[in-house]
């Protein structure tokens, strides 16, 4: 039967739920069709096609997970990775056994939410992401994330600096309606 978990992505819980194979009658083409995102466990190029046929319609985003890279060869490898990518699939190269590539993997999945992570430090501090990020919806302002930090927040706030992907330079000082880029680092000084 379908079991269903969490995993937790930077700090985000996502439910995964991992269906028996097409071919059994436990299969629920009901949960497929449902799904943000279909991850395609595959061992063999030719599994790709013959899942995507019988899966159908589904509207969700794929990533394909090759697994069992621990047994191939350099050179195997290197074939399989240029064909997935010259098929222009999103795909990630794993082994379920070593646990290679399960990172990579789960960046994928997290990209395909379209969301992004902010982080967060105290004044003074090192600049690091080592907290939790704050999971926001793309084009995100510095003051939607002191809001969701807490209600109110952002009038309380005196001056804000970042340090990433939307700052011009380290420590930049920006407004409330700055817009937030993936990985950004906000640190807020209050009145």
């Amino acid at each position: 039967k379908p079991v269903v978990g969490i995993m937790e992505i930077y700090g985000a819980g996502v439910q995964i739920i991992d269906m028996p194979a097409i071919e059994s009658e436990y299969y629920d083409k009901g949960i497929v069709h449902t799904a943000d995102t279909i991850i395609f466990l595959v061992e063999n190029l030719w599994q790709i096609n013959e899942l995507k046929k019988q899966i159908g319609n589904a509207n969700a985003k794929e990533i394909i997970a090759f697994n069992k890279i621990d047994v191939l060869s350099e050179a195997d490898r290197r074939k399989i990775n240029a064909t997935l990518a010259s098929r222009k699939y999103n795909f990630s190269m794993i082994s379920t056994a070593t646990k290679e590539g399960i990172e990579n993997l789960k960046e994928k999945i997290f990209k395909s939410f379209g969301k992004i992570r902010i982080y967060t430090k105290h004044p003074g501090k090192i600049v690091e992401k080592v907290s939790k990020p704050i999971i926001m919806e793309p084009e995100s302002t510095v003051g939607e994330i002191a809001e969701k930090i807490l209600h109110g927040f952002s009038k309380k706030i005196k001056e804000t600096k970042i340090w990433g992907p939307s700052s011009k330079f380290s420590g930049q000082k920006v407004g409330l309606k700055h817009e937030l880029k993936d990985l950004d680092i906000v640190e807020f000084k209050t009145k």
